[in-house]
């Protein structure tokens, strides 16, 4: 899968490029003290101090005290590591809601409003996930959940592909409001496209 990097570069997501190995006695030149854990956590710090429009490795080298090439050790571009850190912020999101007293439909609320709050929390996040394919292992994770939940509510075939889509679209697209929209407004959304499927379900 490529995607639109700068203006004129198409690229590979981090997660489907074959990244060698550097032989043994390049890694020993590595900076030390430096992963891509560190790297990425870092990342993410400084995207939501700062915001997504004045990201750099540049600045991100200074708060890690190193330089910015040291940085090119773990990943080979900027948008690599904003596709790490878009699956890091996503790893915060709780896939095991637990029991509901009404099933699969208070999971999928509880799923959908921590879903809302990684949004919230990580303004930066709702534009990468319209930028980058998001398939990162927490994206993954994430949607497996989502498709585990419709399976419990009984729809088959066009009818569970529609209330997919429909759940996406709506999560996505509620993600740039999510810090304008009250979440009682956000809440009274969801209850809406859950009675919609509980209806079809039923039906």
């Amino acid at each position: 899968m490529v995607t639109a990097g700068d203006p004129g570069e198409i690229r590979t997501s981090v997660w489907l490029a074959d990244r060698p190995a550097a032989p043994a006695r390049r890694r020993s030149e590595a900076p030390s003290g430096l992963d891509r854990e560190r790297i990425t956590a870092a990342t993410v710090r400084l995207l939501d101090a700062e915001g997504l429009g004045r990201f750099s490795m540049r600045r991100l080298a200074a708060g890690l005290g190193v330089t910015a090439m040291s940085l090119y050790w773990y990943v080979d571009t900027k948008h690599d590591l904003l596709e790490l850190a878009l699956d890091s912020a996503l790893g915060e999101l709780a896939l095991a809601p637990g029991s509901a007293p009404d099933g699969w439909p208070g999971r999928l609320r509880a799923l959908a409003r921590g879903y809302r709050r990684v949004l919230a929390d990580h303004p930066w996040v709702a534009p990468l996930t319209a930028a980058y394919p998001n398939i990162g292992p927490h994206a993954r994770a994430f949607d497996a959940t989502l498709q585990r939940l419709l399976d419990a509510t009984g729809l088959a075939d066009s009818a569970r592909t529609g209330a997919h889509l429909a759940l996406s679209q709506f999560l996505h697209g509620c993600g740039g409001a999510a810090r304008r929209t009250p979440e009682g407004d956000f809440c009274l959304a969801l209850d809406v496209l859950i009675a919609g499927i509980e209806a079809k379900a039923t039906a």
